[in-house]
């Protein structure tokens, strides 16, 4: 070996021992969910506790009001979802839309500047009464999920116009020749399934459509009686599985016993209430983000010229119920009601399948 690659080789050398004892991860709490020796614990670093606290604090609060006055439906023209509150509540949930999406750019965001508040020129005016529909659809309708936290646009936007967490179709890279192969996605670390080789986009195919998609690891089944699930549904199952543990900063036990991953009898409660999100975001999906294609404008759009879809991630921001859980509906009643539906609005579709 040349004296070059021996100097080389000593320098990597010391460059890794010196980085192995340079960075510390910090100390690891473990808090133990069920019984002695089968690890079911969850594992939080004491380190990134504080930050992620001060990320998942509720905004000022407003002050609530008497429902008072007529209809905002009366009162203002164009009023298509929020017409059954009074005009006092109408002008407080305005309000607090303002701060919870827009608090920089104002009212303006929605409603052009000289003209009618009741004109629909800007498309985030649109945007915003189909998100305003989804939002009651999630609370009256999704409790399963929800439970009575409930949601507000705050949950998803943080006092921004476009909230984190969003996703769109992952165009890939060009499939390889010969003897390599379409590599599905894979071996290409991706934030959103926590930096590993699984396929990079396990939302295309389990996070859109209304069907269950076949999400499940192993088959109900011995070959050859039936079961064609295959390799590559494990795969992407495993990186939707990562994506929910890292969204909710919870171990795989969080919803799984960790001596049955796959019996439902002896999985803990939330593993349910992850079921139900799971039909919750596809419906929201389906129902309120896809119908927007057309109303984006394409800079908006993603690489493929796809509208922007939720999952896991837009909501719960590393934790394990998002903002910890405080109570969001409780404050704001105004979106807990079904109100009327926007002309061409279909009724959101409920769970209606048994658990699998």
């Amino acid at each position: 070996m040349s004296m070059v690659l021996r100097g080389a080789a000593a320098a990597a050398v010391v460059l890794g021992v010196g980085l192995l004892f340079t960075f510390e991860y910090g100390s690891v709490e473990t808090v133990q969910t069920g019984f002695r020796g089968v690890a079911m614990e969850q594992n939080y670093r004491a380190s990134a506790i504080p930050a992620s606290i001060a990320a998942n604090q509720l905004p000022e609060p407003i002050d609530r009001v008497e429902p008072e006055g007529e209809l905002a439906s009366a009162v203002y023209q164009n009023v298509q979802v929020l017409g059954d509150l009074t005009e006092s509540e109408f002008l407080r949930t305005m309000t607090a839309i303002t701060a919870w999406v827009s608090p920089e750019q104002g009212c303006t965001y929605c409603h052009a500047e000289g003209e009618e508040l009741s004109s629909d020129s800007l498309y985030t005016k649109v945007v915003a009464r189909k998100m305003l529909q989804m939002t009651r659809t999630i609370n009256v309708d999704w409790g399963s999920h929800v439970q009575a936290t409930g949601v507000t646009c705050y949950t998803c936007h943080r006092g921004q116009p476009v909230p984190t967490g969003i996703w769109f179709a992952d165009p890939g890279r060009s499939p390889a020749h010969g003897m390599v192969g379409n590599p599905a996605g894979q071996n290409r670390p991706a934030a959103q399934v926590g930096l590993s080789s699984l396929p990079s986009d396990p939302f295309s195919t389990y996070l859109v459509g209304k069907e269950d998609p076949g999400i499940r690891v192993i088959g109900n089944t011995a070959l050859p009686t039936g079961n064609n699930h295959s390799i590559k549904q494990a795969e992407w199952t495993y990186g939707l599985m990562i994506h929910m543990s890292e969204s909710l900063g919870v171990n795989c036990t969080y919803c799984h016993n960790s001596r049955a991953f796959a019996d439902w009898s002896q999985s803990p409660p939330q593993r349910t209430t992850a079921w139900h999100g799971i039909r919750m975001v596809r419906d929201v999906n389906a129902e309120y983000l896809l119908p927007l294609q057309g109303v984006f404008p394409a800079h908006r759009l993603g690489p493929e010229g796809d509208v922007a879809k939720v999952n896991c991630q837009t909501c719960h921001k590393g934790a394990y119920k998002p903002l910890f859980g405080a109570p969001m509906i409780a404050d704001w009643p105004e979106l807990a009601r079904k109100g009327p539906a926007a002309p061409g609005q279909s009724a959101a579709l409920g769970p209606r399948v048994p658990l699998q």
